[in-house]
């Protein structure tokens, strides 16, 4: 089951169909049973004819109040790739340590205004030269902590400023339009399947200037560890949502362009669509 937010309010797709909530995103989504709600509101409604023309004209972010966190270094090759970008400023060594230490890596992303839909435009620095999209699965968490469901982020990252220091890693991964999220947001009781796939795709002129995929297995940290430590000290009152890291690393050969297409495709979720300002 998905649910996703639009201009013309909540839509929830249970196998092809899709039903329409008059709600506020906030209160509708922090609710720990929120796939037995949607699944109530299924069997209680009748389906709508317009939901392909909400999805295709009128989508938001799968958010409003809820926080957007991510995690760093949870895949090797995300260690490997931060070591070799910070090796001449001396970081190498705590990316080691970091993706072997019981404390996670964590940090803020962006809220609401900071993140774009799938459709939508996202956007690279002025003052870097090396540019990444990060595919990330996705974790949505109620106000408790509780995972309800997943979704798809695209964690665009300044790869030359945070080489230059770690201590710049706010600046490389928070600006304007500095996350994509979404399409939806799959609801499920259960866990997603270690084989669950990741893929990327960058199209620059139609032709494809990057891609590459890996399985959620690689990931060396546990969901809910990294909901622990999120959760340890912060409070989120409608919520949030926690990339989980990604284990897809360009190399210095590949920087984004303005007019680059990224498709991120998730087993289950869907796919996420944005493109370079």
């Amino acid at each position: 089951m998905k649910i996703y937010n639009t201009t013309k309010g909540i839509l929830i797709q249970s196998d092809k169909s899709f039903y329409l909530v008059n709600e506020n995103w906030d209160d509708f989504f922090n609710d720990d049973n929120l796939y037995d709600k949607a699944q109530d509101i299924v069997k209680k409604s009748s389906p709508i004819s317009n939901a392909e023309d909400m999805i295709a004209n009128h989508l938001l972010v799968p958010m409003k109040s809820q926080e957007l966190w991510a995690s760093g270094v949870t895949y090797y090759n995300s260690k490997l790739g931060r070591q070799e970008e910070s090796k001449d400023a001396g970081g190498g060594d705590y990316y080691e340590r970091v993706y072997s230490a019981d404390r996670p890596e964590l940090f803020f992303k962006a809220t609401v205004n900071r993140t774009v839909p799938s459709g939508g435009k996202v956007n690279i620095r002025k003052d870097s030269t090396w540019d990444v999209p990060e595919p990330e699965l996705t974790l949505a968490m109620t106000s408790s902590g509780k995972i309800i469901g997943y979704t798809i982020g695209n964690d665009m990252s300044s790869r030359s400023i945070e080489g230059e220091n770690p201590l710049y890693l706010p600046q490389a991964k928070t600006f304007d339009a500095c996350a994509g999220l979404g399409p939806c947001i799959y609801l499920t009781k259960e866990a997603l399947p270690s084989d669950t796939q990741i893929s990327m795709k960058v199209l620059r002129g139609g032709n494809v200037a990057f891609e590459d995929k890996i399985e959620i297995n690689k990931i060396i940290r546990k969901f809910e560890d990294l909901v622990k430590y999120l959760y340890k000290e912060c409070s989120f009152a409608y919520g949030s949502f926690l990339m989980t890291g990604t284990g897809i690393v360009p190399t210095t050969s590949f920087t984004l362009q303005s007019g680059d297409e990224i498709q991120i495709t998730i087993d289950h979720i869907g796919t996420l669509i944005n493109y370079v300002r």
